[in-house]
């Protein structure tokens, strides 16, 4: 089943929550994971795990250096599904 770009950004805004305490609503797709949103390295690792599994995509480490705002993971996560 396809799933939306704005599907994702929910889908990750309630991950960024869940891990990091951060507001759903501050999820937005220019923001930056740990400028704007104050996701540390360890908590990007968690957040990366659940989105894999949510919307069973892999995302390789060398990868997730390059996903550096919220839409960043949107976009990719939209390119990579299966």
């Amino acid at each position: 089943m396809a799933v939306t770009q704005d599907e994702i950004l929910k889908g990750l805004a309630e991950i960024v929550n869940e891990i990091a305490g951060v507001p759903e609503e501050d999820v937005q797709p220019d923001k930056s994971f740990t400028d704007d949103l104050d996701v540390d390295s360890l908590s990007m690792v968690e957040v990366v795990v659940a989105a894999e599994e949510r919307f069973d995509v892999k995302i390789p480490d060398d990868d997730v250096k390059k996903l550096k705002t919220v839409g960043d993971a949107t976009d990719y996560i939209l390119e990579h599904r299966p």
